[in-house]
């Protein structure tokens, strides 16, 4: 009796451990993030990446000049690392309702978001470079809008379903 109920319990850890949160958890979060309002005019963002044992890896600072016409945006990122590299992404973007579409250089394939209330959830996979090899990371992006210029951004970076690392970033707009 007493392994079967320890067997209940790690099962009910385990499963409990494979939850999800949704993006529709956050509907009623107010302020409303609209991506086309919010990245429109140029941000600033800083920003870090830890690899999976937490470990501070990569600063940076990203200035995004950012522009919509109609449903169709464009975010021109110009990143800045510490050890002083330099680096350009340029999204495209298309927005249908609460639901987000994009593509960029260094992104395989198009990447999926959708938002409700104040958080935005982004999946897309990032051909990455590590060592000389091109490595096609899973990123399961969070953005939640703080404020009118204030976003938070987690991103959990993994590879064949193993957590590689996280990006974490702040975005003020001006």
């Amino acid at each position: 009796m007493k392994c079967r109920l320890l067997l209940v319990v790690w099962l009910s850890l385990v499963l409990a451990g494979c939850a999800n949160v949704a993006v529709t958890d956050f509907k009623a979060e107010k302020p409303v993030l609209d991506l086309a309002q919010y990245f429109s005019g140029t941000i600033d963002g800083w920003g870090m990446f830890q690899d999976r044992s937490g470990r501070v890896v990569k600063r940076f600072y990203v200035r995004i000049d950012a522009k919509w016409d109609g449903n169709q945006g464009t975010l021109d990122e110009h990143f800045e690392y510490a050890d002083g590299t330099r680096e350009n992404r340029v999204w495209k973007l298309v927005k249908d309702g609460d639901r987000y579409s994009g593509t960029a250089g260094d992104v395989v394939g198009t990447a999926q978001g959708v938002a409700a209330g104040n958080a935005l959830r982004w999946n897309y996979v990032l051909a990455l470079p590590v060592d000389g090899a091109t490595w096609n990371m899973e990123m399961d992006d969070w953005m939640f809008l703080m404020d009118d210029k204030t976003i938070l951004n987690r991103t959990t970076m993994s590879k064949f379903g193993f957590k590689v690392g996280e990006v974490t970033l702040a975005f003020r707009k001006r």
